[in-house]
């Protein structure tokens, strides 16, 4: 299996419920490291598994609404605890929703799987894996 991996950071602000985030239950910020891993079986005939420019503008583009930001303020995401494990999902998503698309140009229909690991600092993280759905005919 070939994997390639790109990294940027997002800064956020955010606030949980429930007694088990005890002090962090407080509206406090997180400064996180966000690496996108890409994994697949065969190469494009260019010899690459995904285009590393394009890898990494589509997770600066995923992030780019999530930096600076109160998450507890993003509507589709009020009333949610954006912990960790939420947001390496949330990103997961949105790079799948890419990738399907076409965004990350040639070679990519050979994806097969992606990960997201957010570190919040250099002692804990926090990742999402999984296989992406196959990808449809383009027009």
């Amino acid at each position: 299996m070939y994997r390639v991996g790109v990294r940027d950071h997002v800064m956020i602000a955010h606030s949980f419920r429930g007694e088990l985030f005890g002090p962090a239950q407080r509206l406090h910020g997180a400064t996180f490291v966000v690496e996108a891993e890409f994994a697949g079986e065969r190469l494009c005939p260019e010899a690459v598994l995904v285009d590393i420019g394009r890898a990494g503008a589509a997770l600066e583009q995923v992030l780019s609404d999530l930096k600076y930001r109160n998450l507890d303020e993003i509507e589709s995401l009020r009333g949610q605890n954006t912990t960790t494990e939420f947001v390496a999902r949330l990103i997961f998503d949105r790079l799948e929703a890419r990738i399907a698309a076409g965004e990350l140009g040639a070679g990519s229909d050979g994806l097969r799987g992606l990960k997201v690991t957010l570190h919040e600092s250099h002692v804990a993280w926090a990742s999402y894996e999984g296989l992406l759905t196959p990808q449809r005919t383009r027009a």
